[in-house]
């Protein structure tokens, strides 16, 4: 367990990092801490780590593009719904977006 100003690095592709941006964000702007839990790379030794997020935390996103990756809302609910469980925000597959219904037919 590590304590105090202690960096945490990792490396993923924009479009998750955009994903994970919104979820952490609208956790954070509601004022709840919650926990972030990943799978390391075997090339770092494998395992699982998880750090602690709250509202006074300083994060830094950085995206290697200059574009904004197009946001699929259906992949943010799945990462919202593990975030405010007690085992914490996980990063998950992206699904299919559903494609809206032209016709509004739908409900």
């Amino acid at each position: 367990m590590l304590r105090g100003r202690t960096q945490v690095r990792g490396c993923v592709d924009d479009r998750l990092l955009a994903h994970l941006q919104i979820v952490i964000g609208n956790k954070l702007r509601c004022g709840e801490p919650f926990y972030f839990s990943w799978k390391e790379d075997q090339s770092v030794g494998g395992g699982r780590s998880s750090v602690g997020v709250h509202p006074g935390a300083t994060l830094v996103f950085k995206f290697g593009g200059n574009k904004a990756p197009v946001i699929n809302r259906t992949w943010l609910e799945a990462p919202m719904y593990t975030a405010s469980s007690p085992a914490g925000l996980r990063i998950v597959p992206e699904p299919r977006e559903e494609a809206p219904d032209p016709a509004g037919l739908t409900s």
